[in-house]
């Protein structure tokens, strides 16, 4: 296969499966039918006589019978040639032996393979790694080199590969390459992946992935994996034996079988294997690539044959980083010591550089320097000059070799020497302006070894820059590795000019491509384009655009951040206002197609928006975060956003609301926790902020957010279903205060009824008011503005409460911003007493409830008395007075509906509906009220009269059962009413199953006591309507059993049935009527009505627990509508209507209940109120932490820490101990060396010494022993 045809089926191959479930391990033989077209085996095309086999063998290994007619039949080219090569004498076909191995006896996991010409392109062989056999990309390539022959592998060998490469690959994610056969150093790691796969959990295992690249020719029992159509699985039988052999190892994942058709010759792999790793050295780490580095590769040599020098050669030209294991032997020894013993050897000059004189002697002297030391390792080879120069172009690479004495060094550190390795080594390929240390954090990033960075790199040591962390900081965004995240956060990583609009859009185009947010932005992106082409004049304008400048007028077909906005939007539905339309500079709209092209118009120009910083940094980030689920990352940014509450509640909002679009069950699950999580969080900080100060946490509930949208916490909170956080204390404190007004919240009902038929005991002492602030002593007690006594809550602005709070403190706003003098404090003007507490008393919620309430009551008599009483006929007989006053009150109810639904604050009308309709009880309003249009309607014409009179007596069904909302007020029958809400869900099930059975008893009943019976009446009566009441024992046996007398008159002619007449029984099979009968009352009365038992018990009991927090958080919505409803009840709120309708339409007055429960503070206060909740959020988290860090659990992982630092100095300690005892060996030898030539020289009588030899002296005390 031809250069550019690989590498297009390469690019056909990895698009055409990007979106492929990856994860899926059985492949099906169609799936994988294009592997022959495009894959070749290789096989011997030319015979080449080996001359130690008689004639009998190609040079191949293939014997002559076995060969083809064609590469036999050449007997001239045979004769001429004298060496085999397979480049030239094999040819490539369609390969024979693909799919999936299944390793009998050994593993019930199945292990890929493929046999594939030597001569394949890498690109091919990559993407079908990763994309057809699932295989996790890799952060980093270790290909083990050597140890291939059966000689014994050293023990200390074996650990290095056990515990330190296998551990430090599941710990970087890395593959290992080796021969993957049951034979030196690949038997060794398949037995380490082994362990360690027994050790680890199933989340790690995947992690490790073992990759056998073996010659085809030298795999054992090789003919069980031929299949030309591919093996699924294919069957391979490896004997038992605990010696070396060249069967395949089953701990291996995949299996690359390289084939250049030889039979039983080593190294036909190498050329494959080097040009393999040089191509995923040239891939980018990540996800789908999206890394900052290149995947590192890393080759390590292993003992070794002196032919390994070419292989080693070709990769360090390729800049591929070499690790030699000192001591293992063979080449590994041989290259240690040349690059240790001469390193003080002037370097080999070029190529370019060999005509000079003066450097010719070092060269020489350096060549022979090697020569001697390959003899001394080599000494059996004969062909040594080449070698030698082989030998001398790595020394002149040795910048990419790194020589590890594993027999010294403890292997549990072996990940670092890896990383020291790869840094090394791109150190000497960096610039001198970068960093040197930038590449060993983009490689500890890339493997998330935060432990390494920590003690390596941001131990105090190096000053980092901005620039340094800012590449590293995107790759830990992206591939989700929040400790890096915080680890840069900590060490000088500016997030406000990290963090750009341009940047914000990267983050999202790399969501993965199978995420439900990647499909969420793709749609809203899809319908941006859509408009942009459906547009006649985005056409033309983009027409003439592209013939001025091609590269600002095209459509942007990337996702920006008006998707983001649209995403969003769809999740937090009208709660907020539009993310991002001020950056785009967008103005809100109701019609969904203007502002698309409004979006197009402004990205078809220069996006100048992604150059400016992001104003509110953590909290885009946390979004972010959280529109992908990814919990430590969303709960490290809120941990840093600001905001606490508001934004533990939105990201609940947002995880619930992706949990109902999101169809596996596993990520719905997650999400549902995380959600829950959010408002635990929500919860618990806001009681720390309540038990701190009551008046700022009220605040803190209606404070309106800039970041989110103008939203509140209450409205957050009501919108993301958080039950718990309003069953909290501080809330339901401030839905009293609200519900109550100005009156004190332990004001008996008696006393309220009472003052409600008799205003005039309002003045009195009945009713306990809260006193009002002194608002005059608190401003002529503050000095300044800073000042030492000053009332901190007055910061935090004022909390609304009521009817009359609201319009104060609109009132007072406005004045104060217009009218007020620096320095001279503004004084509210005061109302008279009777005005005030005329306020006070009709327009708290309770009393405008308490009216709705007797108020309702008293229509329903008058609608019972019209139905029962005073309906009259048609006009121009009816209507009565009576009924004209019933309808004036309905139209006033209509009235209040319409006032609900338009005056309804800034939203659109869209949103207003949608606002309106969501609501349960409106829907039942509505109901009512079309039935009310149509019994009206029908009852003023004769012919239609009683259908009227029969809808509006359904009418005051609907109406009567509207009661039950009054009642969700209270706290025993609120929690009934969501009781019974949720039974009626279960009824719904219970009807089905019912009605299976109903039908089918009814159907065969009818058709086994009547013959024939035509009659639809009387056929639906007794199919439906009789087996009904047979549950509850209405069962007429004279009809059911022939035995009983029946009175009726009937008949069996069938002319007379089919006018009317009652058919006969049939007698026949009356006993089969009974058998079906007692049945049918067995199966319903016991079985089924006990099921619907049993369900209303589970929901009665799992309601009941948390009867309180329903309650709670149905409450809400009560007092809100109340709120905001006039303080006037029905038919007399036609006063405030009017009142209402000149004010709005007429007077154009703005509204003042209209931002009920909303309070917009001014800057100072809001960053003051800010402030005050961060301390909170902080001081609850360090709580939390400590309360964590007392647990069992982390006191066990703390142990376990300390544990590990006392093994690793004990073993550092026994290898000082080693180092020492050696010491004292050599210094035990050289005394007694010298005390031998002392001796020696005294006897001798050649010379007289001038001086006797020194007395012995004692070793000096040490301090400890002296004291």
């Amino acid at each position: 296969m031809n250069d550019k045809g690989a590498k297009e089926e390469g690019v056909r191959i990895e698009e055409g499966n990007r979106g492929d479930n990856t994860d899926n391990i059985c492949q099906t033989e169609k799936s994988q039918s294009w592997i022959p077209k495009n894959i070749k085996k290789r096989v011997c095309s030319t015979f080449v006589e080996d001359s130690f086999s008689s004639s009998e063998f190609c040079q191949c290994g293939v014997a002559r019978d076995d060969h083809a007619s064609v590469a036999v039949g050449d007997y001239f080219s045979t004769a001429i040639l004298k060496h085999w090569e397979s480049a030239e004498h094999s040819s490539e076909q369609p390969t024979d032996a693909f799919g999936e191995v299944q390793f009998a006896g050994a593993s019930k996991r199945h292990s890929y393979f493929l046999r594939l010409s030597w001569s394949t392109e890498p690109l091919v062989v990559y993407n079908m790694l990763t994309t057809h056999w699932g295989l996790p990309a890799p952060n980093l390539v270790v290909s083990v080199v050597g140890g291939e022959s059966r000689t014994q592998v050293k023990t200390w060998v074996r650990e290095v590969l056990r515990q330190g490469l296998v551990k430090a690959s599941q710990s970087t994610g890395a593959w290992i390459l080796t021969t993957g056969l049951r034979e030196g150093v690949g038997r060794c790691v398949g037995q380490a992946v082994r362990d360690h796969a027994a050790a680890a959990s199933s989340v790690s295992l995947n992690k490790v992935v073992a990759l056998g690249i073996a010659p085809w020719g030298l795999v054992k029992k090789r003919e069980q994996l031929v299949n030309p159509q591919g093996s699924f699985p294919a069957k391979y039988y490896v004997k038992n034996i605990s010696r070396d052999s060249c069967y395949l190892d089953n701990n291996y994942q995949a299996f690359l079988l390289v084939d250049d058709g030889s039979v039983g010759r080593r190294g036909g792999e190498t050329d494959f294997r080097a040009r393999l790793e040089e191509y995923i050295s040239q891939q980018r780490t990540g996800i789908w690539g999206s890394g900052s580095i290149d995947i590192p590769v890393l080759c390590m040599l292993i003992s070794g044959e002196a032919d390994m020098l070419k292989r080693m050669d070709l990769s360090l030209k390729n800049s591929i980083p070499w690790l030699v294991l000192a001591g293992s032997g063979g080449l590994a020894d041989f290259l240690s010591d040349v690059l240790e013993n001469l390193s003080s050897a002037p370097a080999v000059p070029s190529s370019g550089e060999g005509n000079n004189d003066t450097l010719k002697a070092p060269k020489v002297d350096l060549k022979d320097r090697v020569a001697e030391r390959f003899k001394k390792h080599f000494s059996s080879e004969t062909q040594t000059d080449k070698l030698i120069e082989q030998a001398l172009s790595i020394y002149q690479n040795r910048h990419l070799i790194t020589v590890y004495h594993g027999e010294h060094e403890s292997p549990d550190d072996f990940d670092t020497v890896l990383l020291k390795t790869l840094v090394g080594a791109s150190k000497q390929q960096s610039s001198a302006e970068a960093n040197p240390y930038t590449d060993e954090l983009k490689l500890a990033v890339t493997w998330n070894r935060v432990d390494i960075a920590k003690t390596e790199l941001f131990n105090g040591d190096i000053q980092w820059k901005y620039e340094d962390l800012e590449d590293s900081m995107t790759d830990a965004l992206i591939n989700d590795k929040p400790q890096f995240v915080r680890l840069f956060t900590e060490n000088g990583l500016n997030i406000l000019e990290y963090l750009t609009y341009g940047r914000l859009e990267t983050l999202y185009r790399s969501v993965p491509d199978g995420s439900l947010l990647y499909q969420m932005l793709q749609r809203c992106l899809a319908e941006r384009l859509e408009v942009e082409r459906s547009s006649p004049s985005e056409q033309q304008n983009s027409s003439s655009k592209v013939a001025a400048d091609n590269n600002q007028s095209g459509p942007v077909k990337e996702v920006t951040l008006f998707e983001v906005s649209g995403v969003l939007e769809l999740l937090m539905g009208d709660v907020c206002q539009p993310f991002y339309y001020n950056t785009l500079g967008l103005q809100f709209t109701s019609s969904k197609r203007t502002a698309l092209k409004r979006a197009s118009k402004v990205l078809r120009g220069c996006c100048m928006y992604q150059d400016l910083r992001c104003p509110h940094p953590w909290a885009s980030l946390f979004l972010w975060a959280v529109l992908q689920n990814r919990r430590e990352m969303a709960l490290y940014f809120w941990e840093m956003a600001g905001e606490a509450v508001l934004s533990a509640l939105g990201g609940c909002k947002i995880l619930r609301e992706l949990s109902k679009l999101d169809e596996e069950t596993e990520t719905k699950l997650s999400m549902k926790e995380l959600a829950q999580k959010f408002e635990n969080l929500a919860h618990d900080i806001f009681s720390s902020c309540y038990r701190s100060n009551e008046h700022r946490s009220f605040t803190l509930l209606i404070r309106k957010s800039p970041v989110w949208g103008h939203s509140t916490c209450l409205q957050m909170g009501v919108s993301a279903d958080a039950r718990r956080f309003f069953s909290n204390d501080g809330v339901q404190s401030l839905l009293s205060h609200i519900w109550w007004g100005d009156m004190k919240r332990k004001t008996e009902v008696w006393k309220l009824l009472l003052t409600f038929f008799c205003p005039i005991l309002c003045y009195t002492n009945l009713i306990s008011f809260r006193k009002p602030d002194n608002q005059l002593e608190e401003e002529e007690g503050i000095p300044n503005e800073d000042g030492p006594d000053q009332d901190t809550n007055s910061l935090y602005g004022t909390t609304v409460f009521s009817f009359a709070d609201i319009k104060h403190h609109d009132v007072d706003s406005e004045v104060h911003r217009s009218g007020t003098i620096k320095g001279v404090p503004y004084r509210p003007p005061q109302r008279p007493f009777i005005v005030s507490r005329w306020c006070q008393f009709w327009f708290a919620p309770v009393t405008s409830f308490l009216g709705n309430v007797l108020m309702y009551f008293l229509f329903l008599l008058l609608f019972a008395y019209v139905l029962l009483v005073d309906f009259e006929p048609p006009p121009p007989s009816g209507p009565g007075a009576a009924e004209c006053v019933f309808y004036f009150w309905v139209f006033t109810l209509v009235c209040e509906e319409i006032r609900q639904t338009i005056f309804l604050g800034t939203m659109t009308w869209r949103q207003r509906f949608r606002l309106y309709i969501k609501d349960v009880w409106n829907k039942c309003d509505l109901t009512a009220i079309s039935l009310f249009i149509i019994g009206l309607i029908c009852r003023m014409f004769h012919w239609s009269h009683e259908f009227g009179r029969d809808m509006l007596c359904l009418d005051y069904m609907v109406f009567t059962l509207r009661l039950i909302h009054i009642f969700a007020i209270h706290k025993q029958l609120g929690p009934k009413i969501i009781i019974v809400g949720k039974m009626m869900k279960d009824i719904f099930f219970f009807l089905f199953f019912l009605g299976v059975w109903l039908m089918a008893y009814g159907v065969a009943n009818q058709a086994l006591i009547y013959t024939y019976d035509p009659n639809p009446n009387r056929i639906f009566r007794r199919v439906f309507y009789r087996p009904y009441l047979h549950i509850f024992g209405q069962i007429p046996v004279e009809e059911m059993d022939v035995g009983k007398d029946w009175d009726i008159s009937c008949t069996h002619n069938v002319t007379l049935i089919e006018s009317g007449e009652e058919p006969c029984r049939n007698h026949e099979s009356n006993w089969l009527v009974v058998i079906l009968l007692v049945v049918y009352l067995l199966v319903t009365n016991i079985l089924l009505i006990n099921l619907l038992i049993a369900m209303f018990s589970y929901t009665f009991s799992k309601v009941q627990e948390h009867s309180d927090i329903y309650w709670k958080f149905q409450r809400y919505n009560l007092i809100v509508e109340y709120h905001s409803r006039p303080s006037l009840a029905p038919p007399f709120i036609i006063i405030s209507h009017i009142n209402l309708f000149i004010k709005r339409v007429i007077r154009k007055v703005p509204s003042v209940k209209i931002h009920h429960f909303v309070l917009d503070l001014e800057t100072k206060a809001a960053n003051r109120l800010s402030t005050w909740e961060t301390i909170q959020k902080e001081d609850f988290l360090t709580a939390q932490n400590k309360i964590q860090k007392s647990s069992d659990s982390e006191r066990l992982k703390r142990m376990s820490a300390k544990v590990d630092g006392v093994l690793k100095h004990l073993s550092e300690s026994r290898d000082f101990e080693h180092r020492l005892r050696s010491l004292e060996n050599q210094m035990d030898y050289c005394s007694s060396a010298l005390s031998w030539v002392v001796d020696t020289l005294a006897q001798g009588s050649t010379f007289k010494p001038p001086r006797p030899p020194p007395a012995s002296r004692d070793v000096l005390p040490s301090p400890s022993s002296s004291t």
